[in-house]
Protein backbone atom coordinates (compact mmCIF):
# COMPACT_ATOMS: atom_id res chain seq x y z
CA UNK A 1 0.00 0.00 0.00
CA UNK A 2 2.69 2.68 0.96
CA UNK A 3 4.70 1.15 -1.40
CA UNK A 4 2.28 2.52 -4.25
CA UNK A 5 1.53 5.61 -2.76
CA UNK A 6 5.28 6.43 -3.22
CA UNK A 7 4.98 5.45 -6.71
CA UNK A 8 2.35 7.74 -7.38
CA UNK A 9 4.34 10.55 -5.68
CA UNK A 10 6.99 10.12 -7.97
CA UNK A 11 4.84 10.19 -11.04
CA UNK A 12 3.42 13.24 -9.88
CA UNK A 13 7.01 15.00 -9.41
CA UNK A 14 7.92 13.87 -13.19
CA UNK A 15 4.73 14.81 -14.49
CA UNK A 16 5.49 18.61 -12.89
CA UNK A 17 8.80 19.08 -14.38
CA UNK A 18 7.10 17.76 -18.08
CA UNK A 19 5.81 21.60 -18.34
CA UNK A 20 2.30 22.05 -20.49
CA UNK A 21 0.18 19.35 -19.83
CA UNK A 22 -2.89 18.31 -22.17
CA UNK A 23 -4.72 16.95 -20.06
CA UNK A 24 -5.94 19.76 -17.70
CA UNK A 25 -6.81 21.49 -20.75
CA UNK A 26 -8.77 18.19 -22.14
CA UNK A 27 -10.50 18.79 -18.65
CA UNK A 28 -11.65 22.10 -19.32
CA UNK A 29 -12.87 21.65 -23.13
CA UNK A 30 -15.33 18.90 -21.31
CA UNK A 31 -16.39 20.81 -19.33
CA UNK A 32 -17.10 23.74 -21.82
CA UNK A 33 -19.05 21.37 -24.00
CA UNK A 34 -21.28 19.91 -20.54
CA UNK A 35 -21.58 23.63 -20.03
CA UNK A 36 -23.07 24.33 -23.34
CA UNK A 37 -24.96 20.95 -23.51
CA UNK A 38 -26.56 21.43 -20.59
CA UNK A 39 -27.71 24.46 -21.72
CA UNK A 40 -29.13 23.49 -25.11
CA UNK A 41 -31.61 21.17 -23.39
CA UNK A 42 -32.62 23.80 -21.20
CA UNK A 43 -33.14 25.69 -23.94
CA UNK A 44 -35.29 22.91 -25.62
CA UNK A 45 -37.24 22.07 -22.49
CA UNK A 46 -37.92 26.18 -22.24
CA UNK A 47 -39.62 25.76 -25.67
CA UNK A 48 -41.37 22.47 -25.28
CA UNK A 49 -43.41 24.03 -22.22
CA UNK A 50 -44.28 27.13 -24.27
CA UNK A 51 -45.81 24.96 -26.93
CA UNK A 52 -47.37 22.60 -24.35
CA UNK A 53 -49.18 25.54 -22.37
CA UNK A 54 -51.03 27.88 -23.96
CA UNK A 55 -52.22 31.09 -22.01
CA UNK A 56 -49.02 31.04 -19.56
CA UNK A 57 -46.58 33.21 -19.82
CA UNK A 58 -47.07 36.80 -21.35
CA UNK A 59 -46.41 37.59 -25.16
CA UNK A 60 -43.61 39.39 -26.03
CA UNK A 61 -44.72 43.47 -26.08
CA UNK A 62 -43.08 44.70 -28.99
CA UNK A 63 -44.62 41.73 -32.08
CA UNK A 64 -48.27 41.84 -30.67
CA UNK A 65 -49.40 42.19 -34.39
CA UNK A 66 -47.99 38.86 -35.52
CA UNK A 67 -47.21 35.60 -33.91
CA UNK A 68 -43.68 34.33 -34.66
CA UNK A 69 -43.65 31.84 -37.82
CA UNK A 70 -42.13 28.82 -37.29
CA UNK A 71 -40.58 26.80 -39.87
CA UNK A 72 -39.16 22.81 -38.94
CA UNK A 73 -36.32 22.03 -40.95
CA UNK A 74 -35.25 18.20 -40.87
CA UNK A 75 -31.56 16.64 -41.61
CA UNK A 76 -31.69 13.34 -42.53
CA UNK A 77 -29.41 10.15 -42.32
CA UNK A 78 -29.24 10.88 -46.24
CA UNK A 79 -28.32 14.33 -46.53
CA UNK A 80 -31.98 15.38 -47.40
CA UNK A 81 -32.71 18.64 -45.97
CA UNK A 82 -36.76 19.12 -45.63
CA UNK A 83 -38.77 22.49 -44.80
CA UNK A 84 -41.78 21.66 -43.18
CA UNK A 85 -42.19 18.49 -44.72
CA UNK A 86 -40.75 19.51 -48.17
CA UNK A 87 -37.49 18.31 -49.66
CA UNK A 88 -35.37 21.23 -50.99
CA UNK A 89 -32.21 20.63 -53.55
CA UNK A 90 -30.38 17.52 -53.45
CA UNK A 91 -28.41 16.06 -50.90
CA UNK A 92 -25.09 16.57 -52.76
CA UNK A 93 -25.68 20.04 -52.49
CA UNK A 94 -23.52 21.93 -50.67
CA UNK A 95 -24.88 24.73 -50.87
CA UNK A 96 -28.43 24.67 -50.95
CA UNK A 97 -29.77 27.26 -53.06
CA UNK A 98 -33.41 26.45 -53.47
CA UNK A 99 -33.59 25.91 -49.35
CA UNK A 100 -31.80 29.20 -49.35
CA UNK A 101 -33.89 31.08 -51.39
CA UNK A 102 -37.29 30.13 -49.78
CA UNK A 103 -35.63 31.18 -46.54
CA UNK A 104 -35.32 33.99 -47.12
CA UNK A 105 -38.24 34.62 -48.93
CA UNK A 106 -39.90 33.48 -45.70
CA UNK A 107 -37.95 36.15 -44.06
CA UNK A 108 -38.94 38.92 -45.83
CA UNK A 109 -42.23 38.41 -46.24
CA UNK A 110 -42.13 37.63 -41.87
CA UNK A 111 -40.35 41.16 -41.77
CA UNK A 112 -43.24 42.68 -44.33
CA UNK A 113 -45.61 41.38 -41.36
CA UNK A 114 -43.43 42.10 -38.43
CA UNK A 115 -43.19 38.84 -37.80
CA UNK A 116 -40.41 36.56 -36.14
CA UNK A 117 -39.71 33.45 -37.88
CA UNK A 118 -38.54 30.30 -35.63
CA UNK A 119 -36.57 27.31 -36.99
CA UNK A 120 -36.42 23.97 -35.49
CA UNK A 121 -33.95 21.56 -36.75
CA UNK A 122 -34.06 18.59 -36.55
CA UNK A 123 -31.31 16.36 -37.18
CA UNK A 124 -31.69 12.57 -37.14
CA UNK A 125 -28.96 11.46 -35.23
CA UNK A 126 -26.85 9.74 -38.11
CA UNK A 127 -26.97 12.94 -39.39
CA UNK A 128 -23.79 14.58 -41.02
CA UNK A 129 -22.52 17.62 -39.08
CA UNK A 130 -21.18 18.84 -41.69
CA UNK A 131 -25.12 18.83 -43.37
CA UNK A 132 -26.41 20.87 -40.36
CA UNK A 133 -23.90 23.93 -40.67
CA UNK A 134 -24.71 23.65 -44.48
CA UNK A 135 -28.64 24.76 -43.21
CA UNK A 136 -26.74 26.58 -40.57
CA UNK A 137 -25.38 28.86 -43.63
CA UNK A 138 -28.04 28.75 -45.25
CA UNK A 139 -30.09 30.62 -42.33
CA UNK A 140 -27.41 32.83 -41.97
CA UNK A 141 -27.67 34.15 -45.19
CA UNK A 142 -30.75 34.48 -44.89
CA UNK A 143 -30.25 36.60 -41.44
CA UNK A 144 -32.60 34.15 -39.55
CA UNK A 145 -31.43 34.15 -35.70
CA UNK A 146 -34.14 32.18 -33.71
CA UNK A 147 -32.99 28.92 -34.00
CA UNK A 148 -33.82 25.71 -31.89
CA UNK A 149 -31.87 22.20 -32.37
CA UNK A 150 -33.88 18.93 -31.57
CA UNK A 151 -31.34 15.90 -32.38
CA UNK A 152 -32.86 11.95 -32.79
CA UNK A 153 -36.13 11.11 -32.22
CA UNK A 154 -37.41 13.28 -29.46
CA UNK A 155 -40.53 14.65 -30.99
CA UNK A 156 -43.32 14.47 -28.88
Amino acid sequence: MAHGHHNKRTIETDQLNMGFQIAPMIDVVFVIMLFFMVMAGAVKVERELKTQLPGIGTPALNNDDAPPDEIIVTVEETGVVTLNEEEFDSPENKSLPNFTGTLMKLKQEADSRNAKVMVTIQAEEQARYERVIDVLNAMAKARIGNVTFTVGGEEF
